[in-house]
């Protein structure tokens, strides 16, 4: 049989489509006018296009795919596609496609952890998802955007709760766990922990995982023998033991040495195949624990995403940029990583002197030597669960931001990878530096900061103007440092760091089908907007952080079509808590952005977060995606006592207890017909596409 596949696409000079199926087939496709691009093929097999889709390449290098994809069934003797328009003809089938995209629609980000039913432990767990998928379709919505869901359990104590530094960029987080499904006996003991647990006000990290992590282990003794019996389990462990096995010891390693610092495991701080296998036999009991709980945290977060899908609503995870220096990936491949540097952030508008996250720097030369399959790997475990990404911080495929080992805040970091300036140069425009910079951080009253990788090389200090260091200059050498510290911020590195992003990019969105989103806030280089256009990552827009020079606020009605848009991020107060931080600002708002007169109220009340919400539905973006505690903000009735309660992450707080949790459960917020219903025409009125 001769099948014809079609698609209308108006490609860029350069740019050529494919057709990909079956087990990484592909087919060049033919451009033949009319912005028609056409593949032919012959089979009398159409099983390996009972998943297609269509991918764009410049110059033979990936540059972006479809979401989603394609599909040819069979119905009676007859292929019909399932997504398309077919026209049989006798021997010949013709599909004519339509490249797929994200619908337009309306979303609610929420960590898992601040999730609040009648079932739950303490705090939210997977199954609550599809509780929230239900409210999600009453209210007119259609994505649930997330924080990491990756175990994090290092030290046991609440530090662990800071969900972007995991032990694992596999393993999910055993306080996920609904318990009764993984065999917990809902006894009397069960029902009173359960409701002493629920009734918090917030998460109490460390007995919720302490009381799970007990009473699972009473359910492995009388459940593990069935279950590892059962195909799905033998499935699990066989597509997963490769990664399962190694973390398995590290939980061991970390339990009996009292930290994850494996550099401290004695005999076991290199890793080592053969010791890591003699351990586990030795172990095998605990090591056949932690694999029950992934395997059943995994067969709950599967069914959560197929519950949601089978109402129409699509998970969107959460990619952190960082691993951490303490995790099973740093033991078990450390030379894909600087494991004696830390990442962070530069100074912006969460935190004046930047943030140290304490995360090791990627060795992006070696990784690059398998063809970056070690975040091809990641990049397919995450598509298990989630139909969309947000890669944090975006930025740091471009550069990251590198502070030397011993500093505590961010002002002594710089941009690696960079193109510091020369010590005989900055000599020749006046400035003194000595011939070479110091080996450990010295102080942070300086105009420049010495390359840790090259002597005789520096880079202008972020935020030098602030310095007193800064303040002793003459005018003249005043200017003469603006400038250069203008160029080096802002152009200098431009089509540099755009090369660097787009060795690694490609690579990593061609390997799977989620929508990728970027987090692209703070101090954003001009190839940042010009990559991810090219490679359609959607990029986030957040009034409060606009993106123009001399804005206060961003224009919502200007938001690029292929964009996130929200009112607030975990790291950002909500919106009522934002409306008391600055009154001078708040009024600002209220005059320049909502078009009041007179002095904006003391409070955020209901009709004023609905007017600032419906903008952000009315807006071009693509996704508008808002915390849950904005959306509540719209109703007097169900909007939290205290607005500074619904905060979940403090930037310049570190460490921060993650530990937010909705203030009423998700059954009382489905019982809420005409907020529901009032949200639901809120989103249809934007045009939004809702699911009924």
């Amino acid at each position: 049989m001769r099948i014809i596949f079609k698609i209308e696409y108006h490609t860029k000079w350069g740019e050529n489509l494919f057709l990909h199926y079956g087990q990484g087939e592909k087919a060049a496709m033919q451009y033949t006018g009319d912005g028609i691009w056409t593949a032919v093929t012959e089979t009398e097999d159409l099983s390996p296009f009972c998943d297609y889709h269509y991918e764009v390449e410049k110059y033979g290098r990936f540059e972006r795919r479809e979401w989603g994809g394609h599909s040819l069934g069979v119905k009676g003797k007859a292929p019909v596609d399932m997504t398309g328009e077919a026209l049989s003809g006798e021997g010949c089938l013709e599909i004519r496609d339509r490249w797929k995209m994200m619908p337009r629609c309306a979303g609610t980000a929420v960590p898992v952890f601040s999730l609040r039913s009648s079932g739950s432990f303490g705090t939210g767990e997977f199954n609550d998802l599809r509780l929230l998928a239900d409210w999600a379709v009453a209210s007119g919505q259609k994505v649930i955007q997330l924080l990491p869901v990756n175990d994090t359990t290092m030290t046991g104590t609440w530090v662990d709760s800071y969900p972007y530094s995991a032990n694992s960029i596999y393993a999910l987080h055993p306080q996920f766990i609904h318990l009764p499904d993984a065999g917990v006996e809902e006894d009397e003991e069960y029902r009173r922990l359960k409701d002493e647990l629920n009734s918090l006000p917030a998460v109490d990290y460390e007995k919720v995982n302490g009381t799970k992590d007990r009473l699972l282990r009473k359910a492995f003794a009388r459940k593990w023998r069935s279950t590892c019996m059962t195909k799905s389990y033998k499935t699990f462990f066989q597509e997963n033991s490769r990664w399962l096995l190694p973390y398995s010891a590290f939980r061991i390693l970390t339990g009996r040495y009292g930290t994850a610092d494996f550099r401290k495991w004695g005999e076991y701080s290199v890793y080592s195949q053969d010791r890591v296998e003699a351990l586990l036999k030795d172990e095998k009991q605990e090591c056949n624990y932690f694999c029950f709980v992934q395997y059943h945290l995994h067969m709950q977060l599967s069914s959560a995403r197929d519950y949601a899908h089978s109402l129409g609503v699509y998970l969107k995870g959460d990619l952190p940029i960082g691993i951490s220096l303490t995790s099973a990936d740093a033991w078990t491949s450390p030379e894909l990583f600087h494991l004696d540097s830390q990442a962070g952030a530069p100074p912006d508008a969460f935190a004046a002197k930047g943030q140290n996250w304490g995360l090791p720097t990627y060795n992006w030369e070696k990784m690059a030597e398998d063809g970056y399959s070690w975040w091809k790997s990641r990049m397919k475990n995450m598509e298990q669960y989630f139909d969309a990404f947000r890669i944090d911080h975006i930025l740091g495929f471009f550069r990251i931001w590198e502070i030397p080992c011993g500093a505590s805040s961010g002002l002594l970091g710089h941009f690696s990878p960079a193109l510091p300036y020369s010590t005989g140069y900055l000599r020749s425009m006046g400035f003194d530096l000595p011939d070479s910079g110091p080996a450990v951080p010295g102080s942070e009253d300086v105009l420049f900061v010495a390359d840790p990788h090259t002597g005789g090389f520096w880079h202008p200090r972020i935020a030098a103007q602030q310095t007193e260091a800064y303040r002793k200059l003459e005018w003249h050498m005043k200017e003469s440092y603006n400038r250069l510290y203008d160029d080096f911020f802002y152009h200098r590195h431009n089509s540099f760091w755009k090369d660097s992003a787009m060795k690694k990019l490609p690579e990593l969105l061609a390997s799977t089908r989620m929508q990728a989103c970027g987090e692209d806030l703070g101090m954003i280089p001009d190839c940042v907007p010009e990559v991810m256009r090219e490679l359609h990552i959607l990029s986030l827009e957040i009034q409060r952080m606009p993106k123009l020079q001399n804005e206060a606020f961003a224009d919502v009605r200007h938001y690029p079509y292929m964009s996130v848009c929200s009112t607030s991020t975990h790291d950002m107060n909500p919106l009522r808590a934002w409306w008391e931080e600055d009154r001078e600002l708040t009024g600002r708002f209220y005059r320049e952005v909502l078009g009041e007169n007179g002095d904006a109220p003391q409070e955020c009340g209901p009709q004023i977060c609905r007017k600032i919400v419906k903008m952000h539905l009315d807006s071009p973006s693509l996704l508008a995606i808002l915390p849950l505690q904005d959306w509540l903000s719209t109703d007097g009735g169900l909007r939290a006592p205290d607005p500074h309660s619904e905060r979940i992450n403090d930037p310049s707080d570190n460490p921060h207890y993650w530990r937010y949790r909705m203030h009423i459960s998700l059954e009382d917020l489905l019982g809420a017909g005409d907020f529901n219903a009032s949200l639901h025409r809120m989103v249809e009125e934007s045009g939004r596409q809702v699911t009924e």
